[in-house]
C-alpha cells in the first residue's frame, strides 16, 4: 500500500520536508504560533488528505453515566499512523477495543497536535469522539501565552483558530494543556481563551468537547492538584470537563466529585499505564485505579495504553493487547454498543495485515497498514487460560480473508454433538415492521460447521434467541433459522456466502454470537475444528448495492511527474474524483488499481483490453497520490480504476468504476521535459558538447 516512498526510505539525507510540495500524503503537527496564525496548513498539499471521512453520528452526546476517556501518547506521536494512505508494517500499533472507549485524544508535545484522520476515521465509526491537543510548555510556552493572552481579543482570535481547524478537519475538540507558569494578570484572558473556545467550539461543532487538563492553577502556578479543588475549577467550570493529573491518592476521586457536584461525570481521574507516580500503579494493575474511580462515581483518563505496544508485552502484541483492555472491560464493562444502526458490516479488520482481499480474492500479498481501514471491531472476549476452551478465537492476519486483510479464525477440538460460543457483538438495534437480511461469510473444512446465535429482547415478550445455521439441526433449542447460499465469486474458492431475512417487530437485536458444531451425521469421526468467518453485514435489502456509473464521475490527475529510478520510467500523480451529481450518495472508501496498457495488449471478445489490475492503494476521501509507480518500458498508457466501495461492504465491479487514463511519454519526451529545466548556461554547453 502506499506509503514511503523508495527515495525516502534509501536516502539518508532527505530534503528538508516542504508541505507546499506534492509527496506521499502525510499527518503532522503545527509546532509554531506563527504557522497557526498564518493559515499556511491550508496550503499545505496534505491538508485535503488529513479530513476526516466518517462523519461523528448525529446527537452522539456523552452519556449519562462514568466515561472512559483515552489518551494516546507515543513516542512522540506521527508515527506509523502518519501515512495516511497507509504504511507497510503489519506490526503497526492500533487500537480495536472501541467498545470501552467514549472519549479519543491524540496527544504529542508539539504545540497543535492535529490527530491523523485514520484515528477520527474509525473513532467515529464506533461512535468516539476524537480531540486534538493544544500544550504549552516550558519557555516557548510562556512566550506563547504571552501573545496569546495579551488582550481579550487576542484570546479570541487563537480560539477561532483551534476551532477551525477541528471544523476543516472534521474532529470533535481539543485537550487544553497549559503546563507553564503565567503572571496573575494573564488568568482573565486565560479563561476568556478557555470560554470562548469552548462555546464557539459548541455554536460551530455541536456535540463537540474541550478538556482542561489539571495544570496551570488559578493563581497562575503551574501546580497538579491532582484532584478537582478551588484552584482549577474555574477553568473546569467553563469548558466540558477536567483531565486530573494521574499521582492522585485513593480518596481524591471522591473529594473531586464533591466539588464537581452534578458534573461529576466530566471529572476525569488519570491513570498513567506506564505507571509514573500512578494510582494503583498502572500496567497489569490498571484495574486497580479503575475500580476505585468507578465505585466514586466519576470518569477515567486512561493516559498512553500503548505502553503495552513501547515495552514488548510478551507473548506478542496481539495477545497482551487483548489481556490488558480484559482489565477495562471487567473493571468498567462496556460502553459502546452496536449494531445500532443499519447497514452494519465488519470484516474484522484491524487495520493491519499481510494481504488485502476484495470480494474472496486476494489483490495484495505484502505487509500494510492503514486504521483508516477498520470496520467495526467485534467484542471477542480475553480468555487467561487458553487450556480451558476447546476452540480458539483470534482475529487473523494468516489466513486468507473474504474482504481487507482480516478475518476471525476458530481453530481447535471439538466433540460430536458438543458445540463452541463466542461473543460478537452487544448491539443495540431496534427493529421495526419490515425484515432485515443478515448475509456472512464462512470458510470452514471437513464436517467444522459454523452458524450465529442471535438474542433479542422486548418489553413486553421478554427474550428470543434465533439460530442460523446452514443446514436443519435438532442439536440446539433455538429456533433453527436456514439461510439462502448465495452465488460466491469465481475467484473465491472455498467461501460461502449465506443471507437469510428475519422479521422481529419491535424487538431489539442485543447479541451476536459465533457457534462452532459439528455437522450431523458426521462425515469423519476427527474432532479437529477449523473454521474462518469473513465477514457479516445487517442491512434492510437484498438487493445488490447499485453504484453511480463510472460516466457520472468526473476524473481528473494533477501534479503528474515523470522521473527515472534504476533505469525504470517513474510517475508521480494526484488522482482525484467527484461525482457529476454532488447531491448523490456519499462514499467513503475506494480501492486503487492501475492497469499498465502495452502496445501488444490483447483485445479480448469483448473488445476491452487483457491486462492485468495491479491494487496499489486504498483511499478514504476522493483523491489518491500515486508515488514513484515504476512502468514497464513497453507499456503504453496507465488507466488508473477507482472501485468505489459501501459501507454495506460491497464493492463496485471493476468494469464499470470511474477511471483516468494516461498515456505514457516516451524517453525522448522525459528528456527533452529534464533538458527543458536545465540552467540556460548549461543548456549552451550541452549543445557545444
Amino acid at each position: 500500500m502506499s506509503g514511503q516512498s523508495n527515495d525516502q526510505k534509501s536516502d539518508p539525507t532527505p530534503p528538508p520536508f516542504d508541505p507546499s510540495k506534492p509527496s506521499v500524503p502525510i499527518s503532522y503537527p503545527i509546532k509554531t504560533l506563527e504557522d497557526l496564525e498564518n493559515g499556511s496548513y491550508y496550503k499545505s498539499f496534505h491538508y485535503p488528505f488529513n479530513k476526516t471521512s466518517v462523519p461523528l453520528r448525529p446527537n452522539t452526546g456523552l452519556a449519562q453515566r462514568p466515561r472512559v476517556l483515552v489518551c494516546h501518547d507515543m513516542q512522540g506521536g506521527y508515527v506509523d499512523d502518519k501515512w495516511i494512505q497507509g504504511g507497510e508494517n503489519s506490526g503497526a500499533y492500533a487500537i480495536w477495543h472501541w467498545y470501552l472507549i467514549d472519549v479519543f485524544v491524540y496527544f504529542s508535545h508539539y504545540l497543535v497536535t492535529l490527530p491523523p484522520p485514520c484515528w477520527t476515521n474509525t473513532a467515529h465509526t464506533h461512535g468516539v469522539k476524537v480531540l486534538g491537543t493544544f500544550i504549552v510548555e516550558g519557555e516557548e510556552g510562556t512566550a506563547t501565552c504571552s501573545k496569546i493572552l495579551s488582550t481579550k481579543e487576542s484570546a479570541h482570535k487563537y480560539a477561532e483558530l483551534l476551532v477551525e481547524l477541528a471544523v476543516a478537519l472534521g474532529f470533535d475538540g481539543w485537550l487544553l494543556n497549559m503546563e507553564v507558569d503565567l503572571d496573575i494578570s494573564q488568568i482573565p484572558n486565560l479563561k476568556e481563551f478557555v470560554s470562548y473556545l469552548t462555546q464557539t467550539m459548541h455554536s460551530s461543532a455541536p456535540g463537540s468537547l474541550v478538556i482542561w487538563y489539571d495544570s496551570v492553577t488559578i493563581d497562575g502556578t503551574l501546580s497538579w492538584q491532582n484532584q478537582l479543588n478551588e484552584k482549577n475549577k474555574a477553568f473546569f467550570d467553563i469548558s466540558d470537563g477536567i483531565f486530573v493529573n494521574y499521582s492522585w491518592g485513593e480518596d481524591y476521586p471522591k473529594l473531586s466529585a464533591t466539588v464537581a457536584g452534578d458534573r461529576k461525570l466530566d471529572v476525569y481521574m488519570g491513570i498513567d499505564v506506564f505507571g509514573r507516580g500512578t494510582y494503583g500503579g498502572g500496567q497489569w494493575t490498571t484495574n486497580v485505579a479503575l475500580d476505585v474511580i468507578k465505585k466514586d462515581d466519576v470518569s477515567a483518563a486512561i493516559f498512553a495504553p500503548g505502553w503495552v505496544y513501547e515495552t514488548k508485552q510478551p507473548p506478542d502484541f496481539q495477545t497482551a493487547q487483548n489481556r490488558w483492555w480484559s482489565l477495562v472491560e471487567k473493571s468498567w464493562g462496556i460502553v459502546q454498543n452496536y449494531p445500532k444502526t443499519l447497514p452494519f458490516y465488519s470484516n474484522f479488520d484491524q487495520g493491519r495485515g499481510n494481504h488485502v482481499s476484495v470480494d474472496g480474492a486476494q489483490v495484495l500479498s505484502t505487509q500494510w497498514n492503514n486504521i483508516s481501514s477498520q470496520t467495526f471491531q467485534p467484542f471477542l472476549e480475553y480468555v487467561d487460560d487458553s487450556t480451558s476452551k476447546t476452540i480458539e478465537v483470534h482475529v487473523d492476519f494468516k489466513e486468507e480473508s473474504f474482504n481487507g486483510g482480516g478475518n476471525i479464525t476458530f481453530k481447535g477440538t471439538l466433540e460430536a454433538g458438543a458445540s463452541f460460543s463466542t461473543r460478537l457483538f452487544s448491539g443495540q438495534l431496534l427493529m421495526g415492521s419490515l425484515p432485515i437480511y443478515f448475509t456472512y461469510s464462512v470458510n470452514s473444512e471437513g464436517n467444522s460447521q459454523l452458524g450465529l446465535s442471535l438474542e433479542f429482547s422486548s418489553e413486553t415478550e421478554g427474550k428470543k434467541k434465533l439460530f442460523l445455521a446452514s443446514q436443519r439441526t435438532n442439536q440446539f433449542s433455538s429456533e433453527v433459522l436456514v439461510p439462502r447460499r448465495l452465488t460466491t465469486p469465481d475467484n473465491a474458492p472455498g467461501w460461502v456466502m449465506q443471507e437469510v431475512s428475519i422479521a422481529m417487530n419491535r424487538y431489539t437485536l442485543t447479541e451476536i454470537h459465533a457457534v462452532c458444531y459439528k455437522q450431523q451425521p458426521e462425515i469423519t469421526n476427527t474432532t479437529e475444528y477449523f473454521a474462518v468467518l469473513g465477514d457479516i453485514k445487517i442491512s434492510t435489502s437484498s438487493k445488490n448495492t447499485e453504484f453511480p456509473p463510472s460516466t457520472s464521475w468526473i476524473v481528473d490527475g494533477q501534479d503528474i511527474e515523470w522521473g527515472t529510478s534504476q533505469g525504470s520510467k517513474t510517475l508521480s500523480l494526484k488522482i482525484s474524483w467527484k461525482p457529476e451529481d454532488e447531491k448523490g450518495p456519499l462514499f467513503r472508501k475506494y480501492n486503487i488499481y492501475v492497469e499498465k496498457l502495452s502496445k501488444q495488449s490483447i483485445r479480448t471478445s469483448k473488445g476491452s483490453l487483457e491486462s492485468v489490475r495491479e491494487y496499489i492503494g486504498v483511499a478514504h476521501i476522493e483523491a489518491f497520490y500515486v508515488s514513484q509507480l515504476v512502468i514497464p518500458s513497453d507499456t503504453s498508457s496507465l488507466k488508473f480504476i477507482i472501485q468505489v466501495c459501501n459501507v454495506d461492504g460491497a464493492s463496485q465491479n471493476l468494469d464499470d468504476a470511474p477511471f483516468f487514463q494516461l498515456d505514457v511519454q516516451s524517453s525522448t519526451n522525459i528528456l527533452s521535459l529534464l533538458f527543458g529545466c536545465l540552467p540556460p548556461l548549461v543548456k549552451k554547453i550541452i549543445a557545444y558538447l
